[in-house]
């Protein structure tokens, strides 16, 4: 399962911070596909998206979604994942059409979390919805798990409904959001022992967990997802100073755990991803 490389994935962006708070944070699509370009440098081999509005705001507008699907395409070999979470506050339909912009990816997040003081719902039959339609589009899904119980969610989803377009079952553990499983060793290794069989899986440390989740990630054989949708904060007292910082210490990590960071031709391989570079062309 490629266990001797790290795949890394940039989450660039988010749907919480304001620009405002984050100057280099990518809200713009000339932005966005710039940070991609020095992403896939540093080492990064998929791109995890969410896009803002002229204003900087969180949207899921299918044409600006689409319009980043394909610039993103046209400028790296990155795999291309849309969220599918958007911000907490868009309602199920939008975040189903997500997948009309047919990406290679998206996130498919397997139950409701207290995120801060909001909600992230995520009820059993949008799951289904969502998943069915990964299924039909040939879309591949990463299943984002927050919690123990959302690990029980994933494996209830498979056996009531197959396996993923693609055969791969991909997770990414989500740790240390307030109201989620904490980023520390533990937790991951609890959450780790009840994935699937065979599933492979990167882990996300929120705020300050990022670096103990990251470490403890490649100790366990897993993948690593970084970037300012997660952390703002790269040391102590030191605020990050682009995506490309956090994807190069990644990268760095990865080396010193005598794993090396993935190519995109191979992350492409790992997830079997359909391969729609050259469809907007056609």
């Amino acid at each position: 399962m490629s266990g001797s490389q790290t795949l890394i994935t940039v989450a660039p962006t988010g749907a919480e911070t304001a620009k405002a708070d984050a100057p280099t944070l990518p809200v713009t699509l000339d932005e966005l596909v710039a940070t991609a370009v020095a992403a896939e440098s540093a080492g990064a081999a998929l791109v995890h998206v969410h896009i803002r509005d002229a204003d900087a705001k969180p949207t899921l507008d299918p044409t600006r979604l689409r319009d980043t699907v394909v610039a993103l395409r046209e400028a790296t070999t990155l795999v291309v994942q849309l969220s599918t979470g958007g911000s907490v506050h868009d309602p199920f339909e939008d975040r189903l059409a997500v997948l009309d912009a047919e990406p290679d990816s998206c996130s498919l997040t397997c139950g409701t979390v207290n995120f801060g003081g909001d909600v992230f719902l995520n009820p059993w039959p949008f799951m289904v919805e969502l998943y069915v339609r990964t299924q039909e589009r040939q879309i591949v899904p990463e299943f984002e798990l927050f919690d123990l119980g959302h690990v029980t969610a994933l494996n209830r989803l498979l056996a009531k409904y197959g396996e993923p377009y693609g055969g791969q079952v991909h997770c990414d553990l989500v740790m240390g959001v307030p109201g989620g499983m904490p980023g520390t060793a533990a937790a991951l290794v609890a959450a780790v022992a009840e994935l699937p069989a065979g599933a492979s899986w990167s882990a996300t440390g929120v705020g300050r967990s990022t670096l103990p989740v990251a470490l403890a990630a490649l100790s366990a054989g897993g993948h690593l997802r970084v970037g300012m949708e997660d952390t703002l904060t790269f040391a102590p007292g030191e605020p990050v100073r682009d995506n490309t910082q956090l994807v190069e210490r990644a990268a760095t990590l990865a080396h010193l755990a005598l794993r090396p960071p993935m190519s995109t031709a191979q992350a492409r391989t790992l997830l079997n991803v359909k391969d729609r570079r050259g469809e907007e062309a056609a």
